[in-house]
Order: C-alpha cells, then structure tokens, then sequence
C-alpha cells in the first residue's frame, strides 16, 4: 500500500508498532521454546534487537510514501531523503539481523562440541576453533558487501565507480603496504585454525608462561594463565615462534615428581606404596607409573623420579602434588633413617674411626 496523504500519519504509526508487537510476541514464544530447544533461545539472545530493528524499518518502508509531507517540491525533496535515509537503515538493519543469526546458529553448534569429553574432545576444539574465525571474516565480508551498497546507493558515489575503478590498482597496492601486518595476523590466524597448531582450551607454554588458550580471533590470541592473568598475543607469534603445546594430539600428560633421600631407602617396599597410593587417587588414569633412581648426587643423596600419567595437565599437576606430599610423609612416618643428610668428615671423626679401626 502507498500512502500519500499527511492525514494518513496515524497508519504509519500503528503499522510500526504493530510489526514491533509481532516481534515481541515471537520473542516471548521462543523464550518459552527455548528452555527446550537450544536454537531458540540463541535466537532469542542474539537477534531480539535486530529484529526489532528489522520490523520497525521495514514497516515504515512499506506504509510511507513520498506525499505524506505535502506536494510541494520541498515536501517531495524532504520525503525524498527521508526515504534515502530509511534505505540506509533497512541494509543496515537487515545486515545485523544477519549476522546475528549466524552467531545464533553456530552457537548451538559451539555448545555441542563444549560437551564433547575424551578422546573426541581435541576434534571437537579444533572445530570449535574453526567455526570461531570462519563466522568472524563471515561477518566481516557481509559487513563490507552492506557498506558497499549503503554508499552505492547514493547516484553520487555510482558516478564516481568507473574513476574508482581506473585507480584501484595504486589504491590497492597503497592499502596493502599501509595494512600489511593486521592482513599477515588475518592469514595467521586462519593458518593457525587449520592447520590445527593451536585450538580453543590448547594447554600451551609461552614465553615461560603456562596457560590455556581462551581466545583466538584473526588478530589476537589471549592466554588465560594458570594465576587467572591474561596474555595478549598476536597471532603472528604462534606462526613466528617456538611455543609448547600440551594437547596438540591429546590432553594426557606425564606428571614428574622428584625425591632426594639416604642411600638406605627400601626403593621397592617405595614403589609398592606408591602404586597403592596411585590406585586410590582419582586424579591418576590408571595407565602409566613408574618409580625410578634416576641419579646419584654429588651431595650423597640419591635421586629417585616418580612418574604418573594423568588425564590432562591440571590433574597432572594436582596428581604430582599429591604423589609428593604422599611420599614425604611415608619416608618421614616409616624410614626415618632414609631422610636427606649430608655427611661431613671432620679431623675428630677421622681420628675417631681411625682409633676404632
């Protein structure tokens, strides 16, 4: 329908507010479906304002028309950019409600995959790791396609497109040199991505810091160290530097624990406790352990290595200090004789063992 006359304002009006109802009415629907279905209520997170937006622009597109303000050539000019202006915000408007329902969907997606635990759960990071930076150049492409039909909708700007054209070739060249680092972290990140060096909640070691990666977008990653600080890097350093990552193809993960005691130590009556220790601590995936001498020290004390495996790298830290805490108090409560001592020769002890030779 166009409407034509100013007396006809009232309709405009009722027409927005009706479509911003039927919004509000589907949004009170699928918050109710959505304590069900997951998508629902992504939708109903991610596009409520869109949608409004959406609604509203597009109603007062289709009920206005150029003689609402009058028909004089003012009035007509006037409704001629109001018209303008509501074209821009329709792009707009619709191209938020796009993207917004693409996060809504991928995030139903995402929140399977968190569930995922195992031996399924590095695939099930790497896809999340994925589906994170496809969707933001997604957006970032239907952002600039969106931009570009909001300024091609001008007759001023159509015009100027074929002397655009002619000089693209030195505009882009300028661009690239100007954008080349933030164009080389794009590149990296979606290297990162799919080469699957790095994923979403990777355990890694940089710069001598430990932590899990918590966020990876197509200019940054952030760290979330083991104090809860957080390491901002960008994602060229993954590409351009030596890093340790602890789940690259699982989350398991060796615990080391050291021991320096006496000669005297029952090195087996040890063993024997600690595998008895073991079998009853949750923290240990009941696969590999092992009890060791692995040195002699200049000191005189003996150095044995305790090696457990656990599931991942928070329960091997938590399982070392358990098995150290665990063999401490053993050697303490039953060998006590076996504890550290440093042996010092004196000219009296020397005499001593001398006379008692």
């Amino acid at each position: 329908m166009s409407v034509q006359s100013p007396a006809d304002w009232p309709i405009l009006v009722i027409s927005v507010v009706g479509a911003i109802l039927v919004v509000e009415v589907s949004r009170r629907v699928l918050t109710k479906v959505g304590r069900k279905w997951a998508l629902a209520r992504h939708l109903v997170e991610h596009c409520t304002w869109p949608a409004f937006s959406v609604a509203a622009v597009v109603a007062f597109n289709l009920v206005f028309g150029p003689g609402m303000f009058g028909d004089s050539a003012s009035e007509r000019g006037t409704a001629g950019t109001v018209e303008r202006v509501l074209g821009l915000f329709t792009i707009a408007a619709v191209t938020w409600l796009i993207v917004q329902a693409a996060y809504a969907l991928t995030d139903v997606i995402l929140d399977r995959l968190v569930l995922v635990e195992g031996e399924r759960n590095r695939r099930a990071r790497r896809i999340m790791t994925q589906i994170a930076l496809v969707r933001r150049v997604a957006a970032a492409i239907i952002i600039v396609i969106a931009v570009g039909a909001m300024l091609f909708s001008f007759p001023q700007v159509r015009a100027l497109g074929a002397g655009l054209l002619a000089s693209a070739g030195i505009a882009g060249a300028i661009v690239g040199i100007a954008a080349q680092p933030t164009i080389g972290n794009m590149l990296a990140g979606l290297q990162l991505a799919f080469s699957d060096a790095l994923r979403l909640d990777d355990v890694v070691v940089v710069e001598d810091e430990w932590g899990r990666i918590e966020e990876l977008t197509l200019t940054y990653v952030v760290l979330r160290l083991w104090d809860e600080r957080r390491l901002v890097l960008p994602v060229s350093y993954f590409t351009q530097n030596p890093f340790e990552n602890w789940t690259r193809h699982g989350s398991r993960v060796l615990a080391v624990c050291l021991l320096r005691v006496d000669w005297s130590v029952p090195v087996p009556k040890l063993r024997d406790a600690l595998y008895e220790f073991l079998q009853g601590n949750p923290l240990w995936d009941q696969k590999d352990w092992t009890l060791q001498v692995t040195d002699v020290l200049p000191n005189g004390l003996v150095e044995l290595r305790a090696l457990m495996s656990a599931a991942d790298s928070p329960s091997s830290w938590d399982l070392k200090c358990d098995v150290r805490e665990f063999l401490v108090n053993f050697v303490r409560d039953n060998y006590p004789e076996s504890l550290p001592r440093f042996r010092v020769e004196t000219p009296e002890s020397r005499i001593g063992a001398g006379g008692h030779k």
